[in-house]
């Protein structure tokens, strides 16, 4: 039942990153800053630092099928998301085991792991030729805009998920199921 609303909450979020900007005021769309929403991924890293143990990657796995999706509708690329997703889900899986999970770590690591994957998706787009601007462009222009609208987002389903993610984890070791 838990794939279940996973997998609507994740489908209900790619609806709403492709009218994001819709939803922003005038002022901060039509101006030189580009935010990018990552509200997939950004479920997926709350859910890798709150739901999986070190047995699973759930993550990782819908990281993987949403990011083809995100590929497919958004992007004229496929697999970039698809990539960029569940490496950073991994990393970020890996990383957590480092810190105690609380609300300074989360954003610390939301933050990296924001970073990393605008960065790997700019970079493939760089490889590929989509785009063409220089890292400090694209650092003021493209990443730092991203990062504060995704940390916004990040804060605001911190207390929403972390709860509900805690207690199914728990659910699911006092079961003893996989899912």
């Amino acid at each position: 039942m838990r794939q279940l609303y996973f997998s609507l909450i994740l489908f209900f979020l790619l609806v709403f990153e492709g009218i994001a900007f819709e939803l922003l005021p005038n002022n901060l769309v039509v101006g030189d800053l580009f935010i990018i929403p990552h509200w997939i991924f950004v479920f997926l890293f709350l859910m890798a630092v709150f739901y999986e143990n070190n047995t699973n990657a759930y993550s990782i796995i819908f990281g993987i099928i949403f990011g083809l999706l995100i590929d497919i509708v958004y992007t004229g690329i496929l697999g970039v998301y698809m990539f960029a997703y569940p490496v950073t889900l991994y990393i970020i899986s890996n990383l957590k085991n480092l810190f105690h999970a609380n609300f300074i770590v989360t954003l610390f690591l939301g933050i990296i792991g924001i970073t990393i994957v605008d960065s790997i998706i700019h970079l493939v787009y760089i490889a590929v030729g989509i785009i063409n601007i220089g890292w400090s462009n694209y650092l003021i222009y493209r990443l730092l805009p991203t990062l504060v609208g995704n940390l916004i987002f990040l804060i605001a389903m911190y207390p929403i998920v972390k709860n509900r993610f805690i207690k199914w984890k728990s659910e699911q070791l006092d079961q003893g199921t996989a899912f």
